[in-house]
């Protein structure tokens, strides 16, 4: 009986030995894999903090299992292509605060639907590629950026899950309109479909141009018909003008005899 209790204290042992062990590799594991300038945490998953990093790119070394990424308060600018790919358990992802002007199309092509929350409030986006935000499942924040609305705009949001609070989260920094400035750009959606106005702009350019067309047709036929009335009064003028026929003597004489 004693023999059996010390092989089970020894096995027990043993066992919390192993698993400290395996626990301790795990980490190690994980934080050998956290990017530079990161921090890495285990808490409902692996959870990598990059705020605040002097970070002027997206870090191209990132876990695959990770499921929350912090990269806001750097000076990132752009978002590439399939930058995110391989994170397919990317449930949040934080970009706010940097200088981001352009993103990709394809920039979220690999985690656009397992992304539940996507923040690009606070930053320099314009516009962007009208399929960028294809698929895109998250709650999107863009509020604070220097958005330029049009049709592409436009396009993006329709395309956007909630993209009725986004849309009213957007104002116009600059628009295709000029009354559409520093409004929300829900506002201005409302007020004129965006799409259609570089149609209704052709049409106009066409109709101003048959215009002057019928304006000259009629203006060259207006001249041509006064052109020949002036012409048609001066040669009466001059038949008027010209000595009425006179009758000769032998005419005269010849007259008389037969009366």
């Amino acid at each position: 009986m004693h023999l059996v209790d010390l092989w089970l204290t020894r096995s027990l042992s043993m066992c919390l030995l192993l698993q400290s062990f395996v626990l301790m590799i795990l980490c190690f594991h994980s934080a050998s894999m956290c990017p530079k300038g990161c921090l890495c945490s285990h808490s409902g998953g692996l959870n990598v903090s990059c705020s605040n990093a002097n970070l002027k790119e997206i870090p191209r070394d990132l876990p695959p299992e990770t499921v929350l990424l912090y990269l806001d308060s750097n000076q990132i600018t752009s978002i590439p292509n399939e930058i995110f790919k391989d994170l397919h358990q990317l449930r949040v992802l934080n970009l706010s605060r940097n200088g981001i002007e352009f993103i990709d199309e394809h920039a979220f092509k690999g985690v656009a639907e397992t992304l539940q929350t996507l923040d690009l409030s606070d930053n320099r986006i314009k516009s962007v590629h009208k399929n960028a935000f294809n698929n895109l499942k998250a709650r999107a924040r863009i509020a604070n950026n220097p958005w330029h609305c049009d049709c592409t705009l436009q396009q993006v949001l329709r395309s956007m899950a909630s993209n009725h609070e986004t849309a009213n989260n957007v104002i116009c920094k600059t628009s295709v309109l000029d009354e559409h400035e520093g409004r929300p750009f829900l506002n201005a959606a409302n007020d004129a479909d965006l799409c259609n106005l570089p149609k209704k702009t052709t049409d106009y350019a066409m109709l101003v141009t048959m215009f002057g067309w019928f304006t000259m047709v009629i203006s060259y036929v207006v001249y041509y018909v006064r052109q020949n009335q002036e012409d048609a009064r001066r040669h009466l003028e001059y038949l008027k003008s010209l000595p009425s026929r006179q009758k000769k003597p032998d005419e005269a004489d010849d007259i008389s005899t037969v009366v």
